[in-house]
């Protein structure tokens, strides 16, 4: 059996960093095909880019499936699957959640994506504390910060808006609508997060490079950052009590760790690994961390292990002698948001189409959900129902549906983590969003593989559970509506266009902001390089969902 050697060294990856792998000896049979080193290079790059989000730097699978060459207890393999069929996949999506491709790549990129996944992937490298601090600046002290606002925009009102593939958050005032500032930041922001204050906003890219922004400079800056890790996904603050922004933890797809950082200089400080043994007694190398959140009753933070299946009670009050509480839910463990009351933290395990319930006082496992195929609330929702009390509900990756289910367990019992009733929507989803000030809940249907679907959000009526309205929030070419935001008073629903066309096609990308009165079109802020998140300062700081 012959050996094809790709010399991989490291190679340039998005926002200029350069991430090192080492060379895989490949193993090939008669069906095994080949890449040149160029080539191998490019497709390795677009699949970092792309898909190692939902598949793993390994390709072992979590949301999306395994993609190694050969045969798995979850998959034929794709060398079994060859290159037509794998071409296609990658060019018109599938009906379990993924989106299509031939709107983000060439044939050509497709082509060669197609071929790479048939091949072994990669060995990534490893990050030490020593490099992360290699990678730490400080570009304003802490004590040469402003002592208040330079500027008199009504800044608990402005919105943060990722930029996604131009590595940039947007700020923009709620008020006039006014674009205040582009910030460079890191590739590909998955989510970014505020102080107790609403001050400073961390933002954690898919590279790893990790930001923190103060919105009282004119204009709002980046004034530290530090690189954690080669692929990254989630950041949040410490809120609780004497250690009140004191430290910043971001965690890591590759390497699969998470990092506590100084809040105040962004000073890497300590590496914690997450591989380890899962909810079924397997060894997990790539045991990723999904999302962090802070808890507001405790010093301590949540962190989704998501190929473990668990949820780790992170307790910062001393971090030199780490305390951590490992509580078992379900795989594989993605997004999630409290309860109303802040208590309980309801997180997506969507490979086992469940909601997952965790008491984060007495910081123990409280219920599971059966909700529907591949569960991805995003940041949730939460509202009241005339016959169930408080809810909570997500869309899903899978189908199109909404759940809500019962999260009030002290008010009304009977109906606590329980399914209070589903609605169809037209198509797979990623984020549900509503306000107290609202009378609806909205919810987008990103992942479908039509235009007219992807680019349209459901509007379903709280009181009736009725779903009352599809807006079509836009029919530019290669574009989709996604993610929903509200302003601080809720008047206004703001709704990216994310043109996800070439590089060309950027600055296509739109918010439009709808009177959530009359669902009528109030405005559109243009010029805005392929929008996706978006964040209210007011509504994030006071947890309004």
């Amino acid at each position: 059996m012959r050996k094809y050697i790709f010399a991989v060294t490291a190679v340039a990856m998005v926002a200029g960093f350069a991430m090192g792998f080492s060379a895989p000896a490949i193993a090939a049979d008669k069906a095994a095909p080949t890449m040149s080193k160029e080539d191998f290079d490019e497709a390795k790059t677009l699949y970092f880019q792309r898909c190692a989000g939902c598949h793993g730097v390994l390709r072992k699978g979590a949301t999306g499936k395994n993609l190694e060459p050969g045969p798995s207890k979850d998959s034929k393999g794709t060398l079994k699957l060859g290159q037509k069929r794998l071409v296609k996949i990658i060019t018109l999506g599938t009906e379990g959640g993924m989106n299509n491709f031939d709107d983000i790549f060439t044939k050509e990129q497709i082509a060669k994506l197609a071929t790479y996944i048939q091949l072994p992937p990669p060995e990534p490298p490893e990050m030490s504390l020593a490099q992360m601090k290699e990678s730490w600046k400080v570009h304003v002290k802490p004590e040469d910060l402003p002592k208040k606002p330079q500027h008199t925009g009504n800044w608990e009102n402005y919105f943060l808006v990722i930029l996604r593939d131009a590595g940039k958050i947007g700020v923009i005032d709620g008020d006039t609508k006014e674009v205040v500032a582009k910030i460079d930041t890191g590739y590909a922001i998955h989510v970014i997060k505020e102080s107790s204050d609403g001050r400073f906003w961390y933002t954690q890219g898919r590279d790893g490079k990790m930001t923190k922004i103060d919105l009282w400079m004119d204009p709002p800056q980046v004034v530290a950052e530090a690189r954690v890790a080669y692929d990254a996904r989630d950041v949040a603050v410490s809120h609780f009590g004497e250690w009140k922004d004191k430290y910043v933890i971001g965690g890591g797809y590759w390497p699969p760790h998470f990092v506590i950082l100084d809040a105040g200089t962004m000073e890497p400080l300590k590496v914690i690994s997450t591989r380890g043994v899962n909810v079924d007694g397997e060894y997990v190398e790539e045991a990723r961390v999904a999302a962090i959140y802070n808890t507001p009753e405790a010093p301590t933070w949540i962190v989704a292990v998501k190929e473990l299946g668990q949820l780790w009670q992170v307790d910062y009050s001393d971090i030199d002698n780490l305390q951590i509480n490992q509580i078992d839910s379900h795989k594989f463990l993605h997004d999630g948001f409290f309860d109303p009351t802040l208590r309980y933290f309801q997180i997506a395990a969507n490979a086992s189409n469940r909601m997952e319930i965790m008491d984060s006082i007495d910081r123990k496992f409280v219920a599971s959900i059966e909700t529907g195929k591949k569960p991805h609330p995003g940041p949730g929702a939460n509202w009241v129902d005339p016959k169930c009390g408080p809810v909570g509900g997500t869309v899903h990756l899978g189908e199109g549906k909404m759940t809500a289910w019962g999260n009030d367990p002290k008010g009304h019992p009977d109906q606590a983590w329980k399914v209070c009733y589903k609605a169809a929507t037209d198509g797979p989803g990623l984020f549900i969003r509503t306000h107290p000030n609202v009378s609806f809940v909205a919810m987008d249907q990103t992942k479908h593989p039509e235009p007219e679907i992807q680019q349209s959000i459901k509007i379903l009526d709280k009181e009736t559970r009725k779903m009352i309205k599809t807006i079509r929030v836009t029919e530019l070419e290669k574009a989709v509506a996604v993610h929903i935001e509200f302003n601080k008073g809720g008047s206004e629903m703001w709704v990216s266009v994310w043109a996800r066309g070439g590089k060309k096609d950027w600055l296509k990308g739109e918010i439009v902001v709808y009177d959530t009165k009359t669902l009528e079109e109030k405005t559109r802020i243009k010029n805005l390089e392929t929008p996706t998140g978006k964040f209210n300062v007011y509504n994030r700081m006071h947890h309004k969902t």
